[in-house]
């Protein structure tokens, strides 16, 4: 699985020129957006919610995800009208890091509005993981496929833009396949994270990611 993904060809964009092309891909009729997220660490600079978290201010940090919900649910409609179904998978790694525990909260809302997202335990991939994870992608259709990268400060830094189709299908694949052995977000949150107390953010070592 994802055996074809290392050796890929691709062309490397920056930040801004990624955000535009994707922005671009989107409304050219891609049918499907498949998300695969696998970092444990990052940093959201600038997202309220985040910010909050960063600040050791648990409580914020949740209440400002919660106010999110009207542009995600603005984001959902638009994509329900561009016939675009969105799905992500969220591989998390044990002992659950502070990063994990925060983003899943605030997934929560976005699975309350209808958004498709389930969630893989790292240790079920052990064996799909023994060379290299599993990448970091974004999947639009059969036509474009990004995968995320970071700086040497571990930054988000832009992508790199894929859009050989029969790798775009072939990790479109490993992604089903993977998305068919997740867990029910609602199932894993109440198990595995409600009862955790409020994380305290570390900030060494992480990247900056890409929100949504």
């Amino acid at each position: 699985m994802f055996d074809s993904f290392p050796a890929g060809v691709s062309r490397r964009m920056d930040r801004p020129a990624y955000h535009a092309d994707l922005a671009r891909v989107y409304t050219s009729g891609i049918g499907f957006l498949n998300k695969l997220e696998r970092g444990q660490h990052f940093e959201e600079r600038g997202f309220a919610s985040w910010e909050a978290f960063a600040a050791g201010d648990w409580n914020r940090a949740l209440s400002a995800a919660d106010e999110s919900r009207e542009e995600y649910a603005q984001e959902l409609r638009r994509a329900s009208r561009l016939g675009i179904s969105h799905r992500r998978l969220r591989v998390v790694e044990f002992p659950i890091t502070p990063y994990v525990q925060w983003e899943l909260s605030v997934l929560r809302v976005r699975v309350d509005l209808g958004d498709q997202i389930r969630i893989l335990d790292a240790r079920e991939i052990t064996d799909i993981e023994q060379s290299h994870p599993v990448p970091e992608v974004v999947i639009l259709g059969d036509a474009v496929m990004y995968e995320v990268v970071y700086d040497d400060a571990g930054n988000a830094d832009g992508a790199n833009r894929y859009t050989d189709r029969s790798l775009i299908r072939e990790t479109n694949l490993g992604f089903n396949a993977l998305y068919g052995r997740g867990e029910d977000f609602h199932e894993f949150f109440e198990r595995e994270i409600e009862p955790l107390p409020p994380p305290k953010p570390a900030r060494s070592g992480a990247g900056c990611h890409d929100r949504g």
